[in-house]
Parts: C-alpha cells; structure tokens; sequence
C-alpha cells in the first residue's frame, strides 16, 4: 500500500507547482477598485448625520435578492477565520505565503464593495446586516478539516485544498445568479466581477489539489470524498442561514442540482477521477464509496426538485386565490 505524506512532505513536494500557479495567477488576475462600483451619487446621510434611518421601502431588491446578497456578503465577512484556515494548512512561507495573502487581499475587496453597495443603494437594513456580521464573526467558521483529520488521520492541507476547491466554484455560482436576481445591472455588473475573481481562486486551488493526486493519489482521494460527503457552504452559522439558503434554492441562486452539475460533476472531471488508472487497492474502494455517494446525491437532486415544483405551485395557486378575492 502507498506511503500517506505527511503535511510538510506535500507542502515542499508541491510548493514549486505553488509558485508557478501563482505566477499564472497573476498574470491573469484584473486590477479593480470596489469604488468604481458603487452608485455613490444614490447615497444620503442616516439619522446620526441628519438624514433619514433607513426603512424598507427604500430598498429596490425582491426579498430573494436580499437574502442572497446578505448570504453571500457575511459568507465574504468571515474571511479572517478562512485566513487562519488556509494559512495553518497551507504555510507563510514562499509560494505558499504568497498565495495566502495575495488570495486574502482579492476577497477582502468582495466584502468591501458589497457592503458599500448595499449601504448606499438602502438595499437592507444596514443596521441588522451589522448585527449579523458580528454574530457570524464572533461564531467564526467551523471548518471540516480538523473533524475529518481526525477521523482519518489524513494531512489538513489536501482537506483545506479540496474544500475551497469545490467552495471557490459554489461561491462563484452565487455570486452570478444574485447579479440577475437584483434587477440591477450596477448589481450585476459587480458581482459578475466578484465571481470573475472567484473562478480564478478556484482555478488555484483545483490545480494544486489535482497535482496532489498526481503525487498521493489514495490519499487525495480520500480527503476529496471525505469533503464531498460533508460538504456545507462555509456561511453554514450565520443567523437565518437556513431560511435564507431555501429561499435561495427554490429560486434557483444555488440549489443541489447546480451544486452536483455546475460544482461537483466538472472538477470531478477535470481532475479525471472515473478515468485514473493510478489508484491501489484502496483508492478503488474510496472511489466505488464516492460513485455511490454520487449517485445518491443525483436523486437528491430529484426529490428536492419535486418538493420544490409542488411548494412554488401551492404559492402560485394562493397568489391566484387570493387576487381573485381582492377583484384584481
């Protein structure tokens, strides 16, 4: 059976794979400031400054659109618990300390140029969004990867890889679909840039976890099945995450079938999982484990489908009823 590498043995086999994706990194990333985003000429003062307190009259964005935006701008808040995350499983140092604070920087701008846009345009409340941004901080992030080491005494780093690999790509999905739920193309235009830099995250991320499994393949593919079995969206603590997260689904921002096809399925394929010829004994277990647990999900997809056509016409039928006893 193949030798499991340790933590400091698959951070200096892989760091010169590191310091050339994060050279190609950087040579595609796009300079941009979260200000050229905002509409600050719809901003006023609030009430400590004179002006008017905000009311929720003032906001032009449905309630799908609110639920997500604040979903996906306290799931960017976290980012000093994702910092600690990444930066004890990966190192500071070289490549790998490069990435973690140019990787750092970029999503700390996701965060900055929601936050102004929603303050200024009065799209939510402003003071409940900070009240849920130091709830969620305070709680910070309860991440798999010390649970899971545990349970399989596998090295964090391929756990922290394989997680935001698949993260990275969810939270572009996200970010997209919020942009045409706004009805806003200053919205929009800004989250499709988000989800721009996202995709490019992803694209680290996915490259390191793939040269892993070129150099431990049983051992990768453990942590990636181990991660895709547990999987949950690393804003999982934050207040109304699960009221907000249905509502998400059911108009479809991110639901499970986007998840397996437009998340799971393609980084399954890129990294060639179903085609490898590379894997022991055990390796081949962990796969039949994880084409299982695939197939699973895929009727998920279906039954959560169905629940979903019947709930939505339940809501049509007694919008329906309900203009037709107003006379509308």
């Amino acid at each position: 059976m193949a030798k499991d590498l340790t933590q400091l043995e698959l951070l200096t086999e892989l760091e010169p794979v590191a310091e050339e994706n994060v050279n190609r990194h950087l040579s595609l990333a796009k300079e941009w400031h979260p200000h050229d985003y905002v509409p600050w000429d719809e901003g006023r003062n609030f009430a400590a400054m004179g002006g008017v307190d905000w009311d929720p009259e003032q906001s032009k964005l449905s309630e799908v659109a609110k639920a997500a935006m604040i979903t996906n701008l306290l799931t960017e808040d976290n980012l000093p618990s994702y910092h600690r995350e990444i930066a004890e499983n990966f190192s500071q140092d070289g490549a790998w300390g490069t990435w973690v604070g140019r990787w750092t920087a970029e999503e700390n701008r996701h965060g900055i140029v929601m936050r102004d846009y929603l303050v200024v345009t009065r799209g939510v409340d402003p003071v409940a969004l900070e009240q849920a941004r130091m709830i969620h901080m305070t709680n910070g992030f309860a991440s798999p990867t010390e649970e899971l080491e545990r349970l399989s005494n596998n090295a964090g780093f391929l756990y922290s890889v394989a997680y935001v690999t698949f993260q990275e790509l969810a939270t572009r999905v996200s970010h997209r679909n919020t942009g045409r739920v706004c009805d806003d193309p200053i919205a929009d235009r800004m989250l499709q840039r988000i989800a721009a830099d996202e995709n490019l995250h992803m694209i680290f991320y996915r490259n390191m976890c793939g040269a892993a499994l070129d150099l431990s393949p049983d051992q990768t593919l453990e942590a990636i099945t181990l991660i895709l079995e547990n999987f949950q969206m690393p804003g999982a603590g934050m207040p109304n995450f699960r009221r907000n997260g249905v509502l998400m689904a059911k108009h479809g921002i991110y639901d499970l079938r986007q998840h397996l096809e437009e998340v799971v399925n393609p980084v399954l394929k890129k990294w060639r999982i179903f085609e490898r010829d590379d894997f022991t004994a055990r390796g081949e277990e962990i796969r039949e484990r994880l084409g299982t647990f695939l197939e699973k999900l895929g009727k998920d997809v279906v039954k959560f489908e169905e629940q979903r056509d019947r709930m939505l016409a339940r809501e049509a039928a007694k919008r329906e009823k309900e203009l037709a006893a107003t006379g509308s």
